[in-house]
This record gives C-alpha cells, sequence and structure tokens, in this order.
C-alpha cells in the first residue's frame, strides 16, 4: 500500500522526536550520575559545569555558557516551548502520530499517547533531582517499548521503513554531537595540563560516562575487552558495524531500509557520500580538535540525507 507523503513526514517526525526525547532524558541523567561519582573540593563546583550538555543538543556557542544545572535541565528537559526539549519532543511526536493512528499497531499509539499525558503533569519535577531519574527513566523506558512494539507487531512496509530511517537518522546525529562535544574536549584535555599544572582527573570515569549516555558501556567492555581508553571509545561510537548506536550502523540501517522503497537512488547516494566521509575520518580519533571538526562535517552530511529523504518522500507531490 502506497504511504501518502503527508503520512510518511508525520511518521518519520515522529520517531525523530522521539528518539530525541530518548536520547536527551539519558544524556541529562548520565551527566548528573558522573558528577556524583567526582568528587569536587568545591561543593558548588558542579553547579556551573553542565553548559556541554547545551553545546551536545544547540548551540555550540555555548559550550563556555555560565548556565547552571537548573537552566540546563529546564532547557533540555522540562519547558515545553524550548525547542529539541524532552517536553517538546515528546509532545511533538504525538501531535505527529495522532493523525497517522490507522498505521500503527493501537498499541504504539496508547504508548506514545499515555507517555505524552505522563510528561505534561509531571516533567516539571526533573528540575529537582530526587525525581529527576523517575522522569528521565521513564521517558527511555517507553521510548524503548514502543520499539518492542513496533519491531513485533508493525508490518514491514512503507510506513515501517520511515520510522526507522527517522529513529536510525535522529541517533546517529546524536551520536556525532556527543563524540564531538563530550569526547572530543575529554581528549583534548587528557594532552595537557590543567590551570594547577595536573593531568585530568577521573579520566577513565568521565569516559565512562560518555559511553553510558549512549547506552554503549557494556557493549564496549565486550568488544574491546581492555581498558577504557579515548581513541577506542571515539572508534567503537562511530564504526562500530555491530552496535546499535555507532554512526556506521545506523548509516547501514538507513541504507537497508531504503530497499524497501521506491526509487531510493538520490538518498542512497546521500547515505554514502555520508558513509564515506564517515570512514575518511578515522585519522582524527586521536586528537580532540581534529575531532571536533570532523564530527562538525559529518553532522553537515547526516544533514544531507535527511534533506534527500524530504526531498524524495515527505515533500508534498513525492510518490
Amino acid at each position: 500500500m502506497a504511504l501518502l507523503s503527508r503520512n510518511a513526514d508525520r511518521i518519520f517526525w515522529a520517531a525523530r522526536y522521539l528518539e530525541r526525547a530518548e536520547d536527551t532524558s539519558r544524556l541529562v541523567q548520565e551527566f548528573g550520575e558522573l558528577f556524583d561519582d567526582m568528587p569536587s573540593d568545591d561543593p558548588h563546583e558542579n553547579e556551573y559545569r553542565w553548559a556541554p550538555l547545551l553545546a551536545v543538543c544547540g548551540d555550540r556557542s555555548l559550550l563556555t555558557s555560565e548556565a547552571t544545572e537548573g537552566d540546563v535541565v529546564n532547557a533540555l528537559v522540562c519547558d515545553p516551548e524550548e525547542e529539541g526539549s524532552v517536553a517538546q519532543c515528546v509532545a511533538a511526536a504525538r501531535s505527529n502520530l495522532r493523525t497517522t493512528r490507522e498505521v500503527l499497531p493501537r498499541e504504539a499509539w496508547h504508548t506514545v499517547n499515555d507517555l505524552s499525558m505522563f510528561v505534561a503533569s509531571e516533567v516539571a519535577r526533573a528540575r529537582d533531582r530526587r525525581f529527576r531519574s523517575h522522569v528521565l527513566t521513564r521517558v527511555a523506558n517507553d521510548s524503548r517499548r514502543l520499539d518492542g512494539i513496533l519491531t513485533s507487531s508493525m508490518t514491514r512496509d512503507a510506513a515501517w521503513q520511515m520510522w526507522r530511517m527517522g529513529r536510525y537518522l535522529e541517533r546517529a546525529d546524536m551520536t556525532t554531537r556527543v563524540v564531538g562535544v563530550r569526547a572530543a574536549v575529554l581528549m583534548a584535555q587528557s594532552t595537557a595540563p590543567d590551570e594547577a599544572g595536573r593531568a585530568l582527573r577521573y579520566d577513565e570515569v568521565q569516559w565512562m560516562g560518555v559511553l553510558k549516555s549512549l547506552s554503549a558501556l557494556q557493549m564496549y567492555q565486550r568488544s574491546t575487552r581492555n581498558a577504557i581508553e579515548a581513541t577506542s571509545v571515539v572508534r567503537f561510537l562511530l564504526f562500530d558495524s555491530t552496535f546499535p548506536r555507532s554512526v556506521r550502523f545506523c548509516l547501514d540501517e538507513i541504507d537497508r531500509s531504503l530497499d524497501q522503497m521506491s526509487r531510493p537512488d538520490s538518498v542512497r547516494v546521500a547515505v554514502a557520500e555520508a558513509r564515506d566521509g564517515l570512514m575518511s575520518t578515522m585519522a582524527t580519533t586521536t586528537d580532540g580538535a581534529d575531532l571536533d571538526q570532523a564530527m562538525d562535517w559529518v553532522q553537515s552530511l547526516i544533514g544531507k540525507v535527511n534533506g534527500a529523504i524530504t526531498d524524495r518522500y515527505l515533500s508534498i507531490g513525492a510518490a
């Protein structure tokens, strides 16, 4: 059955919004837990070290912002008017899927609707550390539950493929952002002394935080069976062909989805360019500054994949 471009657009963006909500929830939660594992002489020091999350999820110029923990959590999680916040993404996903309910399994719609009602009533509590985990864990778990429902009960038609492409495109984008901001900064710091002339403290703990923010810690340890080391972490997150959140895996899955779509050549060209561009960045994985620039470039290539999908399948008149 043919999929109307307006339905394709809503499914694709609902998938992106829910993936973004899940990824942002995990990122904020793991960032907070990271500071619990890193003692500080100043009990208020960590309050002002949350700005990198704004850079990961938005504007790179915010990397040196003096935003506090409360500012960041409000912008990334609680504010329904803030573009890209968990609250805004969940509401947008529900709005998109409300008009395409006949395409999805009924249980999938109920899951999204229930999550939307929960977020609308409870997300403000995430400003309080005592309740933050409760809110963010629910968002991540319901997103994964939805994936399970769709995987086990949805016909592998064009609607399913649009959902997959939206999910994997958003996931690839988030992984490059985490690597390009958090990993690149850590890598640069680990090769230079800090202001007190000391090497970066708790280096392994911070790299564990990067892996945990992408649900990658256990699979990294299984894959490498070595100590957590900067270059190995970056290469695993970018190039591993079997880990579902690596950039390479995501691009490969988008390519596989195109096998079931009509006339995918223009999109496939964009995916191939993004994958080739990604693999060409292998040499940047030992230098923080080079890695940061390389991830900006890969993000631009992922943006071109999004543009190609939009032009081919989501624009009015696409067929």
